[in-house]
């Protein structure tokens, strides 16, 4: 990323606010702290988990590494399915109190509690592995099935 921006070393220390021998040390592939993917993050304008995810699938080299990147994707997935619900809540529960509030005879709030829990509802069925249509395994499967051969 950093010579895609055409930085030099030291200028992305001094953007990130790291060392540059720390810069050096993870681009030879030693392990980054969470504080360093965090500054990373943040000099690159990306979420510093997404940085952690496509270093895990840089170097993963084996079925092992591949099958680490693959869980740190599903935890991912899951984490965002939760934030979604809980700002599902927090936005259904400020319509239905303004709706039961100003026109309690027509509930409107149950127009977009339904359209968006039906939405919900497909993600969890997507996340949690219950439907396995395009889910990690499908796209596995179907790599193997295009290479001919088992990954």
């Amino acid at each position: 990323m950093r010579l895609k921006h055409g930085w030099s070393q030291q200028e992305l220390a001094d953007l990130s606010g790291l060392n540059v021998r720390t810069i050096q040390r993870i681009e030879r592939g030693q392990q980054a702290s969470l504080e360093s993917f965090k500054a990373l993050g943040a000099a690159f304008d990306v979420d510093f988990s997404e940085l952690q995810e496509q270093a895990v699938r840089d170097i993963a080299k084996t079925p092992e590494q591949i099958e680490v990147a693959l869980a740190f994707s599903h935890v991912r997935d899951v984490k965002r399915f939760f934030y979604s619900v809980t700002i599902y809540l927090l936005v259904i529960g400020a319509l239905a109190v303004f709706n039961l509030t100003y026109n309690p005879r027509h509930l409107f709030v149950l127009y977009p509690a339904a359209i968006w829990g039906l939405v919900l509802v497909w993600k969890a069925l997507r996340v949690f592995d219950i439907i396995r249509w395009f889910g990690p395994e499908w796209e596995k499967q179907a790599v193997e099935r295009r290479l001919g051969r088992r990954l």
